[in-house]
């Protein structure tokens, strides 16, 4: 006999960053430029590095991706989280909450996908130079982006597909921005054993495989640059890893920094801090790495405002 409380839900409410009238103002004032400068930024990467040939390199060609990513990264969750702050509405349908859990969790993998990518880039780039543009063919380049969109796409469909079955409470209230897989799990009243199986078994080969990838190649990278003889030589291999380091840092930095923890009263604010880093920060901040410390893109970037202006005149 199934429980009283338990019943079909059509929608959750998203209690969000916070929960007093005072701040939604505030919060709505803070994540609009922030989206804002997101879309702008990193679509005037992909635009700068699509139309500048001088750009058309697996390195590019995975910065345009990346900023991609980052723009549906940041679109999954901020306008539905704006939309709430504006209208003082919490609801979200169910088939939406499942939709955005979906997009959440494919886009913020295929960042760890895409930036291992790049590690392997850098250090064929480094550490074989005379083989790199033969080994790192267009073919090459496509097959690495495609199979890392179809195994994140794989683990979102499962996740998805999983938490779809599931029976959930009367009490539908999500004390989070947007739909994640934890907090949804703690609304149901069905066994979510399979569903914590899984996603600890992703979360090993989804967290592991990338970040292992990474180090790999960066460990082979640094061993390379040491035996270049001159100072210059070494400070201009490491130059062209600078961008992708920051990003990695600023990532991997963040999940440590608040998943390494013991679970205490204030994981749930924890997490909080770690999606908007995530999925609204540091999307942010792409375009202002790449482009700052980055000659190519600067003058790519600037061709591009110099045709925008011509165009005008």
């Amino acid at each position: 006999m199934e429980p009283e409380n338990q019943t079909a839900v059509s929608k959750f409410l998203l209690l969000g960053l916070s929960e007093k009238p005072e701040h939604q103002i505030f919060l709505f004032g803070l994540f609009l430029p922030m989206y804002l400068v997101t879309i702008f930024g990193n679509l005037l990467i992909i635009l700068a590095i699509i139309t500048d040939s001088h750009l058309h390199t697996p390195m590019y060609f995975f910065l345009c991706n990346l900023s991609l990513v980052d723009i549906f990264f940041s679109s999954t969750t901020v306008p539905k989280m704006l939309v709430n702050l504006w209208t003082q509405s919490k609801a979200i349908p169910f088939a939406g909450c499942l939709a955005q859990m979906y997009a959440f969790h494919l886009f913020g993998t295929m960042d760890s996908f895409l930036l291992a990518v790049m590690a392997i880039d850098r250090f064929m780039a480094i550490v074989h130079p005379l083989h790199y543009l033969a080994i790192m063919s267009p073919r090459v380049c496509g097959l690495l982006v495609v199979g890392s969109w179809l195994i994140t796409n794989l683990q979102s469909i499962v996740h998805t597909s999983l938490m779809a079955q599931l029976t959930f409470c009367a009490a539908s209230e999500i004390p989070h921005f947007f739909c994640d897989l934890m907090p949804l799990l703690k609304l149901s009243c069905s066994d979510t054993h399979t569903n914590e199986l899984v996603i600890f078994a992703f979360g090993i080969i989804m967290g592991i495989s990338p970040l292992t990838c990474i180090l790999l190649s960066y460990i082979c990278i640094f061993c390379a640059v040491f035996k270049i003889p001159s100072a210059q030589g070494k400070w201009k291999a490491f130059s062209t890893c600078g961008s992708h380091l920051t990003m990695v840092t600023l990532f991997y930095g963040t999940i440590f920094a608040v998943y390494l923890q013991p679970a205490s009263p204030t994981s749930l604010k924890k997490d909080k801090v770690a999606a908007l880093m995530c999925g609204v920060v540091i999307p942010m901040l792409n375009p202002f790495i790449y482009s700052l410390r980055n000659k190519n893109m600067k003058a790519a970037l600037r061709k591009l405002f110099s045709k925008a202006a011509t165009s005008q005149s």
